[in-house]
């Protein structure tokens, strides 16, 4: 299924077929593309590039579908990245993080940082990390090859 090029979001470089890939829910999802390009939010003689998300309920894409700007499609592969790296080693904490410095780490970004920590506001935290390090590692093989495909890419970028 071909992603629309006439609506605000103007495709540049597209993945047309992406629901053959999409995780867990490969060929049995909404996300039909993804694409970079002009965002919708672009002000006139102000342009900003975009990552796009086009989902499709099957008869007509869905408002749905998620636009970010790259900074943050960035950022939350760093959020990603660091959180994956805290539960590498979060066996060792009987609530898989420690409850007296809930703070994960701090992201040095454009002369401030990022601190990622886990949300101990969260009422259910304690269960809610056992369900996401089970998560993980029940997705371990997906998340795996495509850290070391982005590493690979990052390597041949000089990254």
């Amino acid at each position: 299924m071909k992603i629309p090029h006439n609506l605000k979001h103007k495709p540049v470089i597209t993945v047309e077929d992406y629901e053959k890939i999409d995780g867990r829910t490969a060929r049995n999802t909404d996300a039909k593309g993804l694409s970079l390009g002009l965002a919708q939010w672009n002000d006139r003689g102000k342009v900003e590039i975009s990552a796009k998300v086009w989902r499709h309920t099957g008869g007509k894409w869905s408002r749905q579908s998620e636009e970010l700007p790259l900074h943050r499609v960035l950022d939350l592969a760093i959020l990603i990245s660091q959180g994956l790296q805290h539960f590498r080693e979060a066996y060792r904490y009987e609530k898989l993080y420690d409850e007296n410095n809930p703070q994960i780490a701090r992201v040095g970004l454009q002369g401030d940082a990022m601190t990622v920590s886990v949300c101990v506001d969260n009422e259910k935290i304690d269960e809610d990390m056992q369900l996401f390090y089970q998560a993980l590692h029940d997705d371990d093989e997906l998340i795996g090859e495509r850290l070391q495909t982005l590493s690979r890419i990052l390597k041949e970028m000089g990254y």
